[in-house]
């Protein structure tokens, strides 16, 4: 499954691999470096570290460029008024009669905890092209799904928080 991702998701990416093999890189190899020079290496915890984060920082390097090379890139077509990518989305839960907040994002910015809720998770896939007013029955599976009533939509687009970086 090709992931789906717009074109500022894949910028986003290209330069947090440049980041990470021209800074991030050069400052964990002098970290190997001195940590070897310490002596006995099987007894040298600062050199297993060291190379740990070494390998970590090369395996998200090769994550990103293999998520770059298999994407799918997406326009969002929504008009103002749809549901739509990088719009904030409040939705009335009809079960309670809550209110909850989320901004629909790539597979690539998701984060739950912040309320950024992917295209392909079954929430955003539900809520796309609807509009305020719409009831709309969000099924999770086979034995589970909910009902929800969009009352608001706005356009926010993206911010500084919902980068996809981790350096």
């Amino acid at each position: 499954m090709n992931n789906e991702l717009t074109k500022k998701d894949i910028e986003d990416m290209e330069k947090e691999i440049e980041h990470r093999k021209v800074v991030v890189r050069k400052e964990l190899l002098e970290h190997v470096k001195e940590a070897r020079a310490q002596g006995d290496l099987s007894e040298n915890f600062e050199y297993y570290a060291a190379k740990k984060a070494k390998n970590q920082n090369e395996s998200r390097i090769r994550f990103l460029e293999r998520m770059i090379k298999t994407a799918r890139v997406i326009d969002d077509d929504a008009k103002d008024d749809e549901v739509g990518m990088n719009k904030t989305v409040t939705l009335k839960m009809e079960d309670d009669g809550s209110l909850e907040t989320y901004k629909i994002v790539t597979t690539m910015r998701k984060n739950s905890l912040k309320g950024l809720i992917s295209i392909e998770s079954p929430l955003g896939k539900q809520l796309l092209g609807h509009r305020v007013g719409d009831r709309v029955t969000i099924k999770v599976n086979d034995q589970i799904s909910y009902d929800v009533t969009i009352t608001k939509i706005e356009n926010t687009g993206l911010t500084e928080e919902d980068t996809i970086r981790d350096f």
